[in-house]
């Protein structure tokens, strides 16, 4: 349509340049052949002229197309290739996602034969508990009540966990936390470990309490780290666990396949089971050095520690309460000693243990006060209901940490008679 109206637009202005040359010829008055032959001349010239910049610009029109289809031809070519590349990084993601889920697999089928190890050694302390003396042979009626209700407990696993801040002085941001366990009664009323160890210790069932914090303690480290947040948890193992010949091996094999658990999952005995290790626990305790677990010493009842003998057990923190070490301060010939340490300055005492590798934890700390004290004692970490109480891990994210089914109660499944 548009060379239609270039065509005709040019032909009119010849007509009229012809029309107006004849015109200018037959009138006569001077005019002559000449002009009229320069008129029809200058109206076809510029005819001509319309047509072929008529053609210019519907040649550079055309050529400006022809770049946006070329520019067009590139884009789809280019939207081809990312769609390739969407289709490769899908297949790459897909079968990373299955070797992920393969691991997971392969973790949870090694934690469950962890656990079921675990059931046959709690079978075991359980069987020993049942076959003890009845409640005649205790000091009471109440600790033989006490008893059945840890028991009670254990078998219907109403075990919970419980998790404590340990901050970073003076900053009092949350560095670690500590693990407790707590146990409930059939009312749902919590039980204090004070209210219960008396009687458990006795019968064996603290390391069965403690192998369950331990099995929690690896799931919410695994939590923790798939949030990637760089957090360590303190949790408490028994002695009785370290020497363990059912439950040890097996940790220690799901621990070797899960080094990278090391730098957050810090192992915790008191002083005095620290001391009174033997060589089968100290061995074991080398062991978990080896793949890089840590240490800590806590209930510590006085500042006297060989600390070679820490450094060589790779015992990294030690905890001390507050108050204890406020009461050993002690100022002698105008110089703040400690009572245990006099020929040093309680201000360099934080500084000798580092010198150690040990890191000094204050605990139990209650209020402001004490704070300003443990500062002025260098120390870099504390622990207390000031900074925040024990709070129980929700039921949602407990669910994920939970032993399978059988952990505790297959076992009592084979003894309906029992308790």
């Amino acid at each position: 349509m548009r060379k239609i109206t270039v065509a005709l637009l040019s032909a009119a202005y010849l007509c009229l340049a012809l029309t107006g040359a004849l015109l200018l010829w037959r009138s006569g008055g001077g005019w002559g052949a000449g002009v009229a032959g320069l008129m029809g001349g200058l109206g076809l010239a510029f005819a001509l002229h319309n047509l072929i910049e008529r053609n210019i610009e519907r040649a550079r029109l055309d050529g400006e197309v022809g770049a946006v289809r070329e520019a067009h031809l590139i884009l789809v070519e280019q939207l081809e290739a990312i769609q390739t590349q969407l289709r490769s990084l899908s297949e790459v993601m897909h079968d990373d996602a299955e070797r992920r889920s393969e691991e997971l697999t392969g973790e949870m089928r090694m934690l469950e034969d962890l656990v079921q190890r675990l059931s046959e050694s709690l079978d075991e302390r359980l069987a020993n508990v049942q076959a003890a003396p009845g409640p005649a042979s205790h000091k009471s009626q109440q600790s033989a009540a006490l008893l059945d209700t840890v028991r009670q407990a254990l078998a219907e696993n109403r075990v919970d966990l419980y998790l404590q801040p340990v901050v970073s002085l003076p900053q009092r941001r949350t560095v670690f936390y500590e693990s407790f366990s707590r146990l409930r009664d059939e009312t749902g009323r919590i039980m204090m470990p004070a209210e219960y160890l008396t009687v458990a210790e006795p019968e064996g069932l603290v390391s069965a309490i403690d192998n369950l914090l331990l099995f929690r303690c690896a799931q919410i480290v695994r939590r923790l780290a798939r949030q990637d947040r760089k957090v360590g948890i303190f949790c408490n193992i028994a002695l009785g666990s370290l020497s363990d010949e059912t439950f040890f091996p097996q940790f220690l094999d799901f621990l070797s396949s899960n080094k990278d658990m090391a730098g957050s999952l810090i192992f915790e005995l008191g002083q005095s089971a620290f001391k009174q290790r033997g060589a089968t626990e100290a061995r074991n305790m080398a062991k978990l050095a080896d793949l890089g677990f840590r240490f800590s010493l806590d209930k510590v009842t006085d500042l006297d520690f060989d600390f070679q003998d820490l450094s060589r057990a790779d015992v990294k923190f030690v905890k001390v309460a507050a108050d204890l070490l406020l009461q050993q301060l002690d100022e002698v010939d105008g110089r703040l000693t400690l009572k245990s340490l006099r020929d040093i300055q309680a201000s360099d005492f934080a500084a000798m243990t580092r010198r150690f590798g040990v890191e000094l934890i204050a605990e139990k700390i209650e209020t402001e006060r004490q704070v300003v004290d443990v500062l002025d004692l260098d120390l870099a970490y504390g622990q207390g209901h000031l900074f925040g109480e024990p709070r129980a891990i929700r039921e949602q994210v407990l669910a994920e940490a939970e032993p399978p089914a059988d952990f505790i109660r297959s076992p009592l499944r084979r003894r309906a008679a029992g308790w």
